[in-house]
């Protein structure tokens, strides 16, 4: 699509289970449309569970097996567009002319380059989120085969961003078409967001949302590789540097000078100790801290330089926060006379929006008892009959913001692998695109459920 497509404020409108019924609580809820019956049952006393019927579960089979070739070439197609962070904007276009395809209610991309796609104008509102951009592709030479071809081989499309994180937004789109053609909408609003720059900044997309567009999503789910687990939190991180600084000389009488690479190569040591004492969770992990660049700055390699800097990635466990990280530095041995700073990311996106953050992104966990986390477990009994695996992320995501900074309550569901993100063998089950439509179909009724009866 042309530029004009997915320029600033671009927005398109669209005019406006088992037969046998199962045993209605006093909770129930029925919803009867074209001749087909959903019963969401409520059983607030016990676990909070929600049962889908069996005529559901095989209506949500049959139409999400009936879109695997389409899922399959909409993915193959957003794996072929190259889109590191703020330079979205082709995938942008792309994505917008699928979900006009579906018949989304309403589309438009804000002014930093989200996209935004609407369906239903319920009371409770609903996010469901993928971000856009990808890592690049390193070594071409270390690749097998074409990152940008989407290759499809044994039951997996392999490819840059098959996995991070374009696979979520293949299976969410299809759902919202699931969504219209089983008249599976109730009192809920729908936004499924194609977001922007999370490789170079997790989480600053969903501030500008939050902070701009409108929207109060009572809930977001990520769309994140969970191999189909429900994910409920992660590690936070931040971003610091430290400088030391030194006095240049001739490096043929370094005694006239103060080497501070010198100086700082005792502090490095300090910060490996500080990383084995660092606090561990049961959840979450350990905390961490490591030195990933140390630089220096001088006139000449035949010169003592005048300043150090070594940058720091460390990650926050619960309980940790900005200020105890940066204390635990300022404690070290050889830091008495260092300048720590923590980093801002300030790189203008696709559309040219400058939106500033601080690279601090704060650890977040939802607890298991949550109704979100609940209802996104019934979800899934519902649709397998079997328990999921309820556990958490490694790596970082847009949660950071949503939840960690925002404090809007956040869920992860997404198809693909953790652990081949960002790697040459990055790779998405079909069978996961499959099955998370399924699940992003039925949640917002199931959850929409749970909101009703006041039990979130």
């Amino acid at each position: 699509m042309s530029g004009g497509d997915w320029e600033t404020g671009s927005q398109t409108q669209r005019p406006a289970s088992s037969p046998a019924e199962t045993e209605a609580d006093k909770g129930s809820v029925t919803i009867d449309a074209d001749n087909r019956s959903l019963t969401v049952a409520a059983r607030f006393a016990a676990d909070s569970e929600r049962e889908i019927t069996c005529q559901l579960r095989q209506e949500l089979a049959r139409l999400a097996q009936g879109y695997e070739s389409d899922m399959v070439a909409f993915l193959r197609d957003l794996v072929a567009i190259p889109a590191v962070s703020s330079h979205e904007g082709p995938v942008i276009a792309r994505i917008r002319q699928e979900m006009e395809k579906v018949g989304f209610d309403e589309i438009r991309v804000d002014a930093m380059g989200n996209i935004l796609g609407r369906i239903g104008s319920g009371k409770t509102v609903i996010a469901m989120d993928s971000h856009t951009d990808t890592v690049g592709v390193g070594d071409p030479k270390e690749w097998k085969w074409d990152p940008y071809q989407g290759k499809v081989e044994d039951g997996y499309i392999y490819g840059r961003g098959s996995s991070d994180q374009r696979g979520g937004m293949a299976s969410m789109v299809y759902a919202a078409k699931m969504i219209r053609e089983l008249n599976l909408e109730g009192d809920y609003t729908l936004w499924v967001v194609g977001s922007v720059q999370e490789e170079d900044c997790d989480g600053l997309c969903w501030v500008y949302i939050l902070e701009n567009d409108n929207i109060h999503p009572d809930c977001v789910v990520i769309t994140e590789p969970s191999k189909l687990g429900i994910y409920r939190g992660q590690r936070g991180r931040m971003e610091i540097e430290l400088h030391l600084r030194g006095k240049s000389c001739h490096a043929s009488a370094p005694e006239r000078g103060d080497n501070p690479i010198y100086k700082m190569s005792r502090l490095v040591q300090e910060v490996e100790r500080l990383n084995e004492r660092l606090k561990d969770d049961a959840f979450l992990g350990k905390g961490t801290i490591a030195v990933t660049e140390i630089r220096s700055l001088s006139p000449s390699l035949c010169a003592v330089p005048g300043a150090c800097t070594i940058h720091l990635d460390r990650r926050l466990t619960a309980g940790e926060t900005k200020e105890s990280a940066l204390a635990e530095i300022r404690a070290l041995p050889g830091a008495e006379a260092a300048e720590i700073e923590t980093l801002t990311y300030d790189v203008p996106s696709y559309t040219g929006l400058r939106y500033p953050m601080e690279k601090y992104y704060p650890t977040w966990v939802l607890d298991e008892s949550h109704p979100l986390a609940q209802a996104a477990i019934a979800t899934f009994r519902g649709l397998w009959d079997k328990e999921p695996v309820v556990d958490k992320w490694t790596f970082s995501t847009n949660g950071v913001a949503s939840m960690g900074l925002k404090g809007v309550p956040t869920v992860g569901f997404g198809p693909g692998e953790e652990e081949v993100a960002h790697s040459v063998a990055e790779r998405v089950p079909i069978r996961h695109l499959v099955d998370a439509a399924q699940f992003y179909a039925a949640f917002p009724l199931v959850y929409t459920a749970l909101m009703k009866k006041g039990h979130v």
